[in-house]
């Protein structure tokens, strides 16, 4: 019959099913859409798992992050060692999560780790303050920015330390309708 390429083994595709929420097809588009951005550098068989890491300039030039404010900050939380370059695994896994797919409490957990810019697992004020830049591209004054910052705490720190934890959090992104529509990327 013919000569159809491998790229990974049965094993590899049921372990990338079971800890994603993308079916084999998807996993091979993502697949492809990984290897589109360095062809040179991804292979197009991956069942020896290739030690191939692409470069955070690669990953943000992609049209689903180019315009996103957060971009560094999605590619630093999903990378292996936070600096924005990424494994295939580490591409999936950043599709999986932000697939229409996920859980919201998955989607709200990652959410808290990128608006984390200090990784101290709250979200203090100065890491409201990248955010409330980011979301207005720096067109408020920074007595807005302070303003907009001690009113989020106020109505979403429940503990009333001064800062917003992980339960917080969540418990903020309940009020929330539009998250799970808006924390998302279409493959």
């Amino acid at each position: 019959m013919g000569n159809k390429q491998t790229i990974f083994t049965q094993e590899q595709l049921d372990a990338y099913q079971d800890c994603t929420f993308f079916t084999r097809k998807e996993i091979l588009r993502l697949f492809y859409r990984y290897r589109d951005l360095a062809p040179q550098l991804v292979p197009l068989d991956y069942t020896d798992k290739p030690a191939v890491t692409l470069p955070y300039e690669l990953i943000a030039s992609m049209p689903e992050l180019k315009d996103n404010p957060f971009r560094q900050r999605i590619a630093e939380v999903f990378s292996e060692h936070g600096d924005g370059n990424m494994t295939l695994d580490d591409f999936l896994d950043m599709f999986s999560v932000l697939s229409e797919m996920a859980p919201r409490d998955l989607k709200a957990y990652y959410a808290f780790k990128i608006y984390d810019f200090n990784n101290d697992d709250y979200i203090c004020k100065s890491d409201l303050e990248k955010t409330v830049n980011k979301l207005t591209r720096n067109e408020l004054t920074p007595e807005e920015v302070s303003l907009v910052c001690e009113k989020v705490i106020y109505e979403a720190d429940v503990d009333n330390d001064g800062k917003l934890s992980l339960e917080d959090f969540q418990h903020m992104i309940i009020r929330a309708p539009d998250f799970l529509s808006t924390f998302h990327i279409r493959i």
